[in-house]
Order: structure tokens, then sequence, then C-alpha cells
């Protein structure tokens, strides 16, 4: 619903060049979102992004099996799809939630962005609370957690909100959690409040076009891709190169 990309698959991420670095993913129940753990191994402390619907219990597991320590959760944007569980994974560690100020109003009340299903019907008779321990993203900063470092790029079009999170990983190879942003072969919509075409376009010409080829990119919605693969083949991606537009 909320992503252009909804797969029910799990997430193939080449870790040939990631060595020393543990990026774990799998698909939420409800729409297919993408959540991620990374790490810099086993038994360290972790970073958990997009937590969606219905994640708690493989997450719980996940996080067992590789001996992890959560130290905060990261989101790409506002969308329910992307924050249904992030209260309660912050709440049970005390840690924080980072959104980009301009999404901050999603986090409070995630039916401002939905216009086609009442948001109850997600929650399943839940009431909505946002994390105690909120912090806002900047354009062009820099997160320290975790042992790692990620440089947040505003990217709006999706949402207003909408960010990239690029962690350097090893052999120089960098990892870009694109969120809905870019998706393999596709591009997330525009057509939901908040969402803008002309914001999309600028996003992909000044934030994902001038990435490395071999950056590795984990989507919100389905598989892993490399910026290479989607600078040659994603016809949106493709268009803005050739044109500077998107039809």
């Amino acid at each position: 619903m909320l992503g252009e990309v909804a797969r029910s698959q799990s997430v193939s991420v080449n870790t040939d060049r990631l060595v020393n670095m543990l990026v774990k993913g799998f698909p939420a129940d409800v729409f297919g979102t993408n959540c991620y753990v990374v790490a810099t191994g086993p038994g360290e402390q972790c970073v958990v992004v997009d937590p969606g619907i219905g994640v708690i219990d493989r997450l719980n597991a996940l996080i067992e099996e590789h001996r992890l320590h959560p130290a905060a959760v990261l989101l790409t944007h506002g969308h329910l799809d992307h924050t249904f569980s992030v209260t309660p994974v912050c709440g049970a560690r005390g840690i924080p939630a980072y959104i980009h100020p301009d999404d901050r109003e999603l986090l409070e009340d995630p039916s401002k962005a939905i216009n086609s299903v009442d948001p109850r019907m997600l929650l399943g008779g839940l009431e909505w609370s946002e994390p105690d321990d909120v912090a806002e993203l900047t354009d062009g900063a820099v997160v320290s957690v975790a042992g790692l470092e990620f440089t947040i790029d505003h990217a709006p079009g999706h949402t207003r909100g909408s960010v990239l999170f690029r962690v350097p990983g090893p052999e120089s190879v960098e990892v870009c959690l694109s969120g809905d942003v870019l998706f393999a072969g596709s591009v997330g919509r525009v057509d939901l409040p908040g969402g803008s075409m002309d914001a999309m376009i600028a996003s992909l010409r000044d934030k994902i076009l001038p990435l490395a080829d071999e950056t590795v990119v984990l989507p919100g919605h389905g598989p892993a891709t490399t910026i290479g693969r989607e600078r040659a083949t994603n016809p949106y991606l493709l268009q803005v190169a050739e044109a500077g537009t998107v039809s």
C-alpha cells in the first residue's frame, strides 16, 4: 500500500565484500516492508532500521541469534508500514528513534499520510504512541551509533521527510538503506499525502545518481540491488539521467 513494491521474499545481500559487517533483513508480515539490523559484527551493538508490522518476534530472534544489543532505531520515513513497531522496540530497550523532522508529524499521527486505509485497521485496536526518545535527522549530518557512522541524505518525494542512510562497509563498499526512495527496478510512489514527483526527480538526480556504482542498496521493499545495476536498468533513473524528468 504505502510502497510501490511489496514483495514477500527474503532480502538477498551480497556479503562477499561486506565481511566484518553484519547486515540482516527480512520482510514484515504486511506490505513486505524490509526490516534491517546493521552491526559491526555478532555480539556487538546494532541499529534496527524500519521495524514494520508484525516484526517483533522475528526481530527478537535475529537479535538473540547474533547476540546483538540494539542501540537505536533508524526510520527512513514516517509511513506506518515502516514505523509500526518502533515504539515497542525502543521502549523495551530504552533507545532512541531517529527520523527527519519533516516526517515527525507522521510519527505522532500516522493517519496523516494515509488517504485510502483507516489506520485503525492496521493498528488492530492498539492505541498509537510515538517513542519517548525521538531524535531528528539533518541532511548531510553523520549519526554515530553502534560503532557505525551513518550519513544522512534528505531525499523527499515519497514523503517530505524521506532519507537515505549511507554507511561505509569494508573495502570501501558503501551500503545505502534507501527506504522507499529507490527499489530494484522502480522508485517510491508519490501519490500519497506529502508525496511530490518534482521532489522525487530532484532526489534521484541529486542524491541517488551521484552514488558509486558498487554501492549496495537495501530498499524498503523487495530485493537488494546496487547503484550500478539501477543506473543501467532502472527506467526512472534512466529518464532522470537522460532528460531530468520522470513520466
